[in-house]
C-alpha cells in the first residue's frame, strides 16, 4: 500500500479488524494494525461496518463535539512503527525507543511523536519542500524530557 486512497485505507482497518475479531490468519501488516486498533477500543464502532467508514466525514481537527478521524490516527500509528523498524529516518527508533521508556508507555509514546510526525508534515507541505527528518527526530527528542 504505497499510495491508497482514502477509501482503501479505510476499508484495510475495517478488514484487519474483522478478520482479527473472527480469528482469521492476518498478514504481518495486519496483525501490526489489529494491534494497534486493540489499543483503542473506542474506535472499534467505527471499524464494524467498511461502507459506513468510507463514508464517514471526519472534522480537520477534532473538537469536544466531533471525534477524531481513526483511520488517520491507526495510519499514523502504523506509520511510525514501521519507521521505527527500519530506523528511517535514521534515529527515530532510538528516539522513540526513549521516549516509551520515559513514558513507561510505547503506546504514550506514539501520540507524542505522532504531535511531531504532524508538524512534520504540515510544514513540509506549507513550505513546498521535503519533510525533516531531523527536525522530527529532534522534536521527538524534544518530547522525551517533557514531563
Amino acid at each position: 500500500m504505497f499510495n491508497p486512497s482514502q477509501e482503501d485505507v479505510r476499508r484495510y482497518f475495517c478488514a484487519a479488524f474483522a478478520k482479527s475479531r473472527q480469528g482469521q490468519p492476518l498478514e504481518p501488516l495486519e496483525t501490526l494494525a489489529a494491534q494497534w486498533i486493540a489499543e483503542h477500543p473506542h474506535y472499534h464502532p467505527a471499524l464494524l461496518d467498511a461502507e459506513a467508514a468510507v463514508a464517514a466525514v471526519y472534522a480537520t481537527a477534532p473538537t469536544a463535539l466531533q471525534e477524531s478521524n481513526p483511520f488517520l490516527h491507526l495510519s499514523m500509528h502504523l506509520s511510525i512503527s514501521e519507521q521505527c523498524s527500519i530506523d528511517q529516518p535514521r534515529g527515530i527508533r532510538q528516539a522513540v525507543e526513549l521516549l516509551a521508556h520515559r513514558r513507561d508507555s510505547l503506546h504514550a509514546a506514539h501520540h507524542a511523536a505522532m504531535e511531531c510526525l504532524g508538524t512534520m508534515l504540515w510544514e513540509s507541505q506549507r513550505a513546498g519542500r521535503p519533510p525533516d527528518g531531523d527536525a522530527y527526530i529532534a522534536c521527538v527528542q524534544r518530547q522525551a524530557t517533557k514531563d
